[in-house]
């Protein structure tokens, strides 16, 4: 599964503009008056004008080889948030994956991800390495039911973790986040409180492209497309 498009909301724009294209580096490859979309891998992130804040989790997939890398690069641009004081990075051992953390330019939880199980000889990193985004956090009530509509709508399938607290739909290249937010209150490592976001997403599944509609803690489209 790859999360071909992510359309967030932002009451931000201009920060959350210069800080992809200022800081980060990106060139927007769309921008309007309420608007701007750049592209991240074979990701492209648009964000919207909004007049309310909304706080997200997404994280980024890099190669397995270049973790130490990226998180040398970001640390230059960007305060990574410690998971203890005597270390940056937090290892996964059901996913066998490690990742970092930082925040963006509207204040949304943003991840460094990589996973050992998709092999990489890549040696050094820049924004170019950054293969698209690979999880995007979708809150929830009722873990079971969100997976059970991606599975009966998309044919996706329930990945890690569990239906009582945390769960994941999709594959190791990019995933929906499910955590049940009346048990699991913070996004780790955080203390960002975890509650549902409006967002939209063009999501590829067995070649296939899907889009899908969240508001107000609900899936409320989703449908295929050629």
């Amino acid at each position: 599964m790859k999360f071909l498009k992510i359309k967030l909301f932002t009451n931000k724009l201009n920060i959350e503009f210069e800080f992809y294209t200022k800081k980060l580096g990106f060139k927007a490859i769309k921008q309007t008056q309420d608007s701007f979309t750049v592209k991240v891998g074979w990701t492209e992130i648009e964000f919207e004008k909004s007049k309310i804040p909304h706080i997200y989790h997404y994280c980024f997939l890099i190669p397995s080889t270049l973790l130490n890398n990226a998180l040398e690069w970001m640390d230059k641009k960007v305060d990574i948030i410690p998971i203890e004081k005597d270390h940056s990075t937090q290892k996964f051992d059901a996913w066998n994956a490690r990742s970092f953390y930082f925040y963006d330019g509207s204040g949304n939880l943003v991840e460094f991800i990589v996973h050992y199980d998709i092999k990489s000889n890549e040696k050094c990193f820049d924004t170019s390495k950054i293969i698209g985004v690979c999880e995007m956090g979708m809150p929830c009530e009722n873990i079971k039911k969100i997976n059970d509509l991606l599975t009966l709508k998309m044919s996706s399938t329930f990945w890690k973790g569990n239906f009582d607290r945390f769960g994941t739909n999709g594959t190791v290249e990019g995933k929906f986040l499910l955590p049940n937010y009346n048990i699991k209150k913070t996004w780790f490592p955080s203390s960002l409180k975890i509650k549902p976001e409006d967002f939209e997403a063009v999501i590829e599944n067995n070649n296939i492209n899907y889009h899908l509609k969240f508001r107000n803690g609900k899936i409320k489209k989703l449908y295929s497309y050629e």
